[in-house]
């Protein structure tokens, strides 16, 4: 029996002194327990340990042969590879991309740079940087490789945190208003990168060579577009099947795409996932154009994994993958990595740590 150490940040009650969005990034008890119990069926013992300044010290004393990591820390742009950086230290095996992976990826625009560098296509972008006073707009032109529509994100933010239907903007003004909003609200760099109008696909990525690429998942945004919002913004990922004044984007798996798109689409996927070294699992998230080009927008290392919400449950169920044989898949996938299981027998080995 492997014991297992669920690692998480949970939810928390909206606070007026931090942005709306400010937990979106946590986990719900409903997702904590729906994981707890997946690893349960796998015949695996599980513990669950918040990941908060006394992690460390609770590890210590608690010892386990893996973490089952989900956690997105706390503060800072590089605030995903605080456990993973924890459980090195501690040299406890864990699920999932490692520090850097998980640094490269939160950093949209350094994330970005790589996959230039790589033959990977992604939006034109600049990158706004946060000075120690008020954005003034008259000292920071706009490049001249960019024009409208423009898309402006804080540069180290998941869950749609900080996009919302202002946030496609088609003229100086607004998108001066935009930086400068996300600058005081999020206190960090922004992204202003092209809007591409086009079709939204998200990749779900499983294993280690040989990689598991799920099917591809459109989401379609008709339904929203009536508010402004033809891409996932906080609020149509938060009041998604709850507030009818949000109405839900469409999701098709497989996405609506010829062979040779959802071909072009995985192959991106793929290699976005490779060159910023991710493990285990990854969701890639990519704009298809009008002529069949795969903007890839960002990589989730940490993809969520809500039983019933999440874009990654939904490739796996598609792919008949049950919600138990995705998260035992995951761990399946760590266990190999660190050799702590028989990829033949899939039997976990006795060893001393």
């Amino acid at each position: 029996m492997i014991k297992v150490a669920l690692v998480y940040n949970l939810k928390k009650a909206k606070s007026k002194d931090v942005p709306c969005d400010y937990f979106s990034e946590f986990d719900s008890r409903k997702t904590l327990e729906a994981i707890a119990q997946a690893l349960s069926l796998g015949g695996h013992k599980v513990f669950l340990a918040q990941a908060e300044a006394c992690l460390l010290d609770w590890l210590r004393a608690n010892p386990v042969d893996i973490v089952f990591n989900i956690a997105e820390g706390f503060s800072g742009t590089g605030r995903e590879s605080q456990v993973p950086a924890i459980l090195d230290f501690l040299g406890i095996p864990y699920t999932g991309s490692g520090v850097l992976a998980l640094a490269l990826s939160m950093d949209k625009a350094m994330a970005k740079q790589i996959f230039i560098h790589n033959g990977i296509p992604t939006p034109k972008f600049q990158l706004f940087k946060k000075g120690p006073g008020p954005f003034v707009e008259s000292k920071r032109g706009l490049a001249p490789f960019l024009s409208f529509p423009l898309i402006v994100k804080p540069n180290c933010e998941g869950s749609a945190k900080g996009i919302h239907a202002s946030s496609v903007v088609r003229d100086y003004p607004r998108l001066y208003e935009e930086i400068a909003a996300i600058m005081r609200l999020y206190r960090q760099d922004v992204l202003v990168e092209e809007f591409i109008d086009g079709v939204e696909v998200t990749v779900g990525i499983l294993g280690n060579q040989p990689h598991n690429i799920l099917p591809p998942l459109e989401i379609d945004f008709s339904n929203c577009e009536k508010r402004g919002e033809s891409f996932y913004s906080w609020e149509v990922k938060e009041y998604q099947g709850i507030n009818p004044l949000y109405p839900d984007p469409q999701f098709y798996c497989p996405a609506r795409l010829s062979k040779a798109q959802e071909e072009k689409v995985k192959k991106a996927a793929l290699k976005a996932h490779q060159v910023l070294g991710c493990l285990d699992v990854s969701r890639v998230d990519i704009r298809l154009s009008s002529d069949s080009i795969p903007y890839v927008l960002e990589v989730n290392p940490l993809s969520g994994l809500d039983p019933e919400e999440s874009n990654l449950t939904r490739m796996a169920e598609a792919a008949g993958m049950s919600y138990p044989d995705l998260i035992n898949g995951i761990l399946e996938s760590a266990l190999e990595r660190y050799q702590l299981v028989s990829s033949s027998k899939n039997e976990a080995l006795t060893q001393e740590r």
